[in-house]
């Protein structure tokens, strides 16, 4: 997916700002960059490959070179950044967060004018490149900013750094990713995730709206364009994406994921459908405390079955080979086996996407001797591949498990009971539910409805993105 940290500051804050990206390593996996402006006003950026190294360990060095007192950095699952733009609007550094859909069309409408875009290897046209080309289209930053949040179709969200040494925050038109403001005795800083400025030192001091603008100073901040009334903010953000001490809306995600695990376990209890087990766990690491959730609910114990060694491979999704990353993935699950062999095990993931690196966990507990290993998933079956961000993107909707379980089981027949499907009390959701089972070795299989996800995420469910599971927002 991707973040970003900046701060605009009475003092040097190149490592608030370095510490401030690093925070955000959980949401980004390819590459990094900083760009601080220093007291002659000159930007400094560097942007290093993080596949295979930390983010500390890539900017450590750069630290001794890098200093001022407004910067800016991101973590980026996709195109190198932040970038430099020199304009009519003046030199500014700007970093984006999105996916836009209608990238082509766009590129199209500038190179019938006879604009050029530097291409990357694959072709593409690097995502912000083309966001600060919508921008300088217009007399402003700020009008630029509207306009590319109106013409993208998909998501923005972007921080710039200014010539002047203040900083411009836009959260995306819908708000499907947040954007918070931190405030301490010497300056602001705005992030994506809520704790990396309370480890800085930095207080609590405004979230975004939806589309709403924000110019910051050292001294203070001010909207430049107000919120909308409507908003999509992702769900994943509390299922998945979001570090456990991260409030999004004003809602804590480890407590949001220990009352999704509780209303999981409530709803199996109800339909009887809970499990004799010897053990309830989560799937490391966002799992976790769906897990504990469910366990407390349901009165089992909790345990830790296996663990992740992470200190040499911290991330599953690395490196780019996939036959290497395959065999990463299997080496870092550690199992306890006292916790394992002869045991009935209930797993709970935060989520089922292709169900890949799952169906080997469960070969794995099997191998190590379980008796019986049964599945819980904290959202409902994944149907539709995300528009909006990155989030369980593919190249054709039937990678998703359970969109190609329902046309092997109806072809396209199914296509037109997917709701139906979705919800595991009816005829066909059943089916769905022994299919896979059958499929990936589980002894039972449940999902979290739609509505229970989204009561516990705790907001009003009409500003909650739930398009990857009902394919309309």
């Amino acid at each position: 997916m991707g973040a970003f940290f900046g701060s605009a500051s009475r003092r040097d804050v190149t490592l608030d700002v370095f510490f401030g990206v690093d925070y955000h390593s959980h949401l980004g996996t390819r590459r990094a960059g900083m760009v601080m402006r220093d007291g002659n006003g000159n930007f400094n950026r560097e942007i290093h490959s993080i596949e295979n190294t930390p983010f500390r360990t890539k900017f450590e060095e750069d630290l001794n070179t890098m200093h001022g007192c407004t910067g800016i950095g991101c973590i980026s699952d996709s195109d190198p950044q932040p970038l430099i733009v020199r304009s009519h609007l003046g030199v500014f550094a700007i970093t984006t967060v999105g996916e836009i859909a209608n990238a082509e069309a766009i590129i199209k409408s500038f190179t019938g004018i006879g604009h050029q875009f530097m291409a990357m290897s694959s072709g593409a046209v690097n995502a912000t490149e083309l966001v600060a080309a919508l921008i300088n289209t217009q007399a402003s930053l700020l009008d630029g900013i509207k306009y590319a949040q109106e013409i993208i179709e998909g998501s923005i969200t972007l921080l710039i750094m200014c010539h002047d040494g203040s900083l411009i925050a836009a959260r995306d038109r819908m708000g499907r990713l947040p954007v918070l403001i931190g405030k301490d005795e010497q300056g602001y800083c705005v992030t994506f995730e809520s704790f990396a400025y309370g480890k800085l030192g930095y207080a609590d001091e405004y979230e975004l709206g939806s589309g709403e603008v924000v110019r910051i100073w050292a001294d203070g901040y001010e909207t430049l364009s107000p919120a909308r009334d409507e908003m999509r903010i992702c769900a994943f953000l509390w299922v998945y994406y979001g570090y456990p001490n991260s409030n999004y809306e004003g809602q804590n995600v480890e407590v949001m994921r220990y009352r999704n695990g509780s209303i999981m376990a409530a709803d199996d209890a109800a339909h009887g459908t809970l499990p004799d087990v010897d053990y309830v766990a989560g799937v490391p690491d966002s799992g976790l405390p769906h897990g504990i959730g469910y366990a407390t609910q349901s009165g089992k114990p909790f345990a830790r079955p296996f663990v992740k060694y992470t200190p040499t491979w911290p991330r599953s999704f690395m490196p780019a080979n996939q036959e290497v990353r395959n065999r990463v993935a299997k080496m870092k699950q550690i199992p306890v086996p006292e916790l394992i062999a002869g045991k009935r095990l209930l797993f709970v993931d935060d989520s089922i996407v292709r169900g890949t690196q799952l169906r080997e966990t469960v070969d794995f507990l099997y191998g190590a001797g379980a008796a019986e290993v049964h599945m819980r998933s904290a959202c409902p079956p994944i149907m539709f591949g995300c528009k909006y961000l990155s989030f369980s993107r593919s190249n054709s909707e039937y990678e998703l498990i359970a969109r190609r379980k329902i046309r092997e089981l109806e072809g396209d027949e199914g296509e037109n009971h997917i709701a139906e499907y979705a919800d595991g009390r009816t005829e066909r959701g059943a089916c769905l539910l022994r299919s896979i089972c059958e499929e990936m070795g589980f002894d039972s299989l449940g999902f979290q409805s739609l509505d229970g996800m989204l009561e516990a995420i705790g907001i009003d469910r009409r500003k909650v993105c739930t398009y990857c599971w009902t394919g309309h927002e």
